[in-house]
């Protein structure tokens, strides 16, 4: 049997590539190949593995070129480098190291923070100078202050640990922290509006998805307590930077620390000619101990997976054997599929999942559409979020889990049923896969239905009363919108009804206001899969 092949295409550690070898695998070890498309797009056709860091870029132009190419491992969190939907239709696992750099980001904003609260960089590069300037840098404690997390997951939780240990009163916002976690974690669980108006200093560790875009808004920093201090180790664009350096202009906001910018590498910029801006190259996850701990993991994650087909870390697939793969595939995507339905039309934060399994289905292994409902409960929020993190994810947040197996399908031989439980309401959705390995979603809010999930869909919560459906489609059409299918469901004559319709493109912001303004309308909700 030929032994597998990979290719480092970007720099990875000694023990990484002596991993590989040890194992078998017949690695080729190019560490500057990622800079050069046209002589990685020439060879990645011989290989079964790509073993990358952020210089290379995977493609749907070189996953076209790449015949024998099963696996990408990417050494660290991030994929956006990685064209996952091009590398799924092909059938290629895309694995991430999503905890190996969390202490090292960590320990960068504590020292962002510190360099900040101190402006150590300015007061070295003066001293450099020959100056003595001791007035002129005057900085303030950290002891006592009140530091404001945005994101208390894995790294958010990391800085609070640290931050405590320097006696300063800590934050945090996250719609999926739970009260109980919080108090684990020793912080106050706030609302972002509390976050803003009490914070001494506001560190950032959420990932970059709609919601989370300029969460630090022009409007946001108005709400900051003057003299504020921000310090952002996470994602590029949750700031919005104009605002930020009209607040650091004004006063307003006393200082600033960033390690990433909304463009990278970012070269030139507005805020690079303020004092009271300290900049970093991104360098979050650089040490030495990290970059050896992410490398050595995605060697063995790719290794394992083969040579026994073992999954883990994967973004586009959960952790299934290969004999397991045939029967689950299609119930994992219908898993995630009622998941991500649920999480779009869920607002508030999660306090548990309740997943039933019912019939035939609850005779296979359950776990990795558990995780898959899991991950797409939580991904409108946490974007990198993936099946196999998700249920640590869940577990940190407080989320809690509940399975349920019955034997008895009813009207169906087997189907999935998942429940969202908030302080508020808990809602329910249920789906099945029919013989033709399809899955088709079954019931929303207990109201009986029956379409097939789409890429672009709207949801509708109406009351059951004539000319809804009339002038709902009218309008649609009006604006060019284009019907593919629609379906309906009431709970009885004149009560609650939805209507669930899948479109050839997305709706814009303007119609999906004019959908919310019709009579009758209680919500309406665009949502993409």
């Amino acid at each position: 049997m030929t032994a597998p092949k990979v290719l480092i295409s970007d720099a990875l550690s000694d023990t990484a590539v002596q991993i590989f070898k040890d194992r078998g695998i017949d690695v080729t070890f190019e560490p500057k190949l990622g800079k050069d498309k046209d002589k990685l797009a020439e060879m990645i056709a011989g290989f079964d593995g790509l073993a990358i860091r952020s210089a290379t870029k995977v493609t749907d132009k070189l996953i076209g070129r790449a015949d024998r190419l099963r696996v990408v491992g990417r050494a660290g969190i991030g994929v956006d480098n990685v064209d996952v939907k091009a590398a799924t239709a092909r059938g290629i696992i895309v694995m991430n190291t999503p905890f190996g750099n969390s202490i090292t980001t960590a320990e960068h904003a504590i020292s962002m923070m510190l360099s900040l609260a101190r402006q150590i960089p300015q007061a070295n590069a003066s001293t450099h100078q020959g100056r003595w300037e001791k007035s002129r840098f005057m900085g303030v404690e950290l002891f006592n202050k009140t530091l404001g997390i945005i994101g208390c997951g894995n790294i958010g939780a990391i800085v609070a640990d640290r931050a405590q240990g320097l006696k300063m009163r800590v934050i945090a916002y996250d719609p999926f922290l739970s009260p109980e976690r919080a108090q684990e974690l020793g912080v106050e669980k706030v609302e972002l509006e509390q976050l803003l108006a009490r914070a001494d200093f506001i560190s950032l560790h959420t990932p970059l998805t709609d919601q989370t875009r300029n969460i630090l808004s022009k409007a946001s920093l108005a709400k900051t307590r003057p003299g504020v201090r921000i310090i952002n180790c996470a994602r590029g664009g949750l700031i919005d930077e104009a605002a930020l350096a009209d607040g650091l202009r004004s006063g307003h906001v006393a200082g600033a620390a960033l390690d990433v910018f909304a463009q990278e590498p970012a070269e030139a910029h507005e805020l690079f000619d303020m004092e009271n801006v300290i900049c970093t190259p991104h360098l979050g996850a650089s040490t030495d101990e990290a970059q050896e701990n992410v490398a050595v993991q995605v060697a063995e994650q790719m290794a394992d997976y083969l040579l026994r087909g073992a999954i883990t870390n994967a973004v586009n697939f959960p952790s299934i054997s290969a004999e397991d793969a045939p029967r689950l595939t299609p119930w994992v995507r219908l898993a995630e599929q009622l998941g991500s339905f649920a999480g779009q039309l869920t607002d508030v934060p999660l306090k548990g999942v309740r997943i039933e399994y019912c019939g035939d289905v609850s005779k296979l292994n359950v776990k990795p559409m558990t995780a898959a409902a899991l991950a797409g409960v939580m991904r409108p929020t946490l974007q990198n979020i993936n099946m196999v993190s998700a249920g640590v994810i869940a577990k940190d947040r407080g989320i809690a889990l509940e399975e349920s197996l019955c034997d008895a399908g009813g009207i169906y031989e087997s189907y999935v049923k998942l429940t969202v439980k908030t302080a508020e309401y808990n809602r329910s959705i249920a789906g099945t896969v029919f013989s033709d390995g399809r899955p088709r979603i079954i019931q929303v809010r207990d109201i009986n239905m029956d379409f097939e999930v789409t890429s672009h869909m709207m949801f509708v919560r109406n009351c059951d009363k004539p000319g809804f459906i009339g002038s709902f489609g009218q309008l649609l059409g009006d604006h060019g919108v284009n019907i593919a299918t629609f379906n309906l469901g009431r709970e009885k004559p004149g009560g609650d009804a939805i209507t669930v319709v899948a479109l050839d493109e997305p709706i814009t912001d303007e119609v999906l206001a004019k959908v919310t303004a019709l009579p009758h309308v209680v919500r309406a909700k665009r949502l993409g899969f």
